[in-house]
């Protein structure tokens, strides 16, 4: 007789009916992360959603029913007498001045100050940027006297000059500007050195296209800056003919209590809520349409190298 062999498998070999690995029965960690970006996101969403809503609704229902919205009741009320009280088409029109310029010189003067301190060596180079990067840790209240004393002199109070040259060229900007261009290769520069391109041909037709991701950052943020300026604005643009949007909406309940006798509160809180959605809505269709270029300037300014 021939005896014949069978192949045993191992006692720990999958057999036919369990040759598939085990699947951990622990929540998977893509899960539990994105449940608590969705709380996340609802919690930060609710409270603009509802004065976005609540702008649409009667006066009075905003006090006496706040967390309910009927859409048979929508009205356009709150805006209509929010335009008819406040001037918040000046306000905005003093801002998108302010912006255009303001923005202008510093998305070209700040980049031409980093590529400066990023790639020449002169004497002095670390003293100067350092002292750039002092102005940083200074808070805003210490520098609205002297530059307002300076603006009296110069008589730029109630006046353009006054809200777009101060700050208009920062420490942020120039800082943020550096760490993007210090990554760019010194060989690129070397090459168009070699091709005869000049100094500021290099920077123009080398530098700035390769740090746009840098650019488009820096922009959402300039932009974000000077729309949600406050500070500087109310203190040297005290007229109503200059007042910016922010200082607009500071002085928006005496504006319409000043406007309309016998306004109450909930007439008050309408057209609060209306003029807040107003001012609101550029910065929201800023950021969604620029949310993917904010997000790649915000690497390529914190990578270097």
């Amino acid at each position: 007789m021939t005896a014949t062999l069978i192949d045993v498998p191992p006692a720990d070999a999958p057999t036919a009916a369990t040759n598939e690995p085990r699947r951990s029965r622990r929540p998977h960690p893509a899960i539990a992360s994105q449940t608590f970006l969705i709380v996340l996101l609802v919690a930060f969403l609710a409270p603009v959603a509802w004065a976005l809503l609540s702008a649409f609704k009667p006066a009075n229902d905003i006090i006496t029913s706040p967390l309910t919205f009927d859409p048979s009741r929508f009205t356009l009320d709150n805006y209509i007498a929010m335009f008819q009280d406040v001037p918040i088409a000046s306000g905005f029109a003093n801002t998108a001045v302010v912006l255009v310029l303001k923005g202008a010189i510093t998305m070209f003067f700040a980049p031409l100050a980093a590529y400066a301190f990023a790639k020449y060596s002169f004497v002095g180079k670390n003293v100067i940027f350092g002292t750039v990067l002092v102005t940083l840790m200074l808070p805003t209240i210490v520098l609205i006297i002297p530059l307002l004393l300076e603006m009296k002199q110069l008589g730029w109070v109630n006046t353009y000059q006054a809200l777009i040259l101060p700050g208009s060229v920062d420490a942020f900007a120039i800082f943020w500007m550096r760490q993007v261009i210090a990554a760019v290769p010194d060989e690129l520069l070397d090459a168009a050195r070699v091709d005869g391109c000049g100094e500021f041909g290099i920077f123009w037709r080398v530098v700035l296209p390769v740090i746009r991701p840098g650019l488009a950052g820096l922009a959402v943020l300039t932009i974000m800056n000077i729309y949600n300026d406050f500070v500087w604005p109310v203190v040297i643009a005290s007229s109503d003919r200059m007042a910016t949007l922010q200082v607009v909406l500071s002085t928006l309940a005496q504006n319409i209590t000043g406007n309309r006798i016998g306004a109450d509160y909930a007439t008050v809180t309408g057209e609060l809520l209306a003029a807040s959605s107003v001012a609101l809505i550029p910065l929201l269709v800023l950021f969604i349409a620029l949310q993917r270029h904010f997000i790649n300037g915000i690497l390529a300014g914190s990578v270097k190298g």
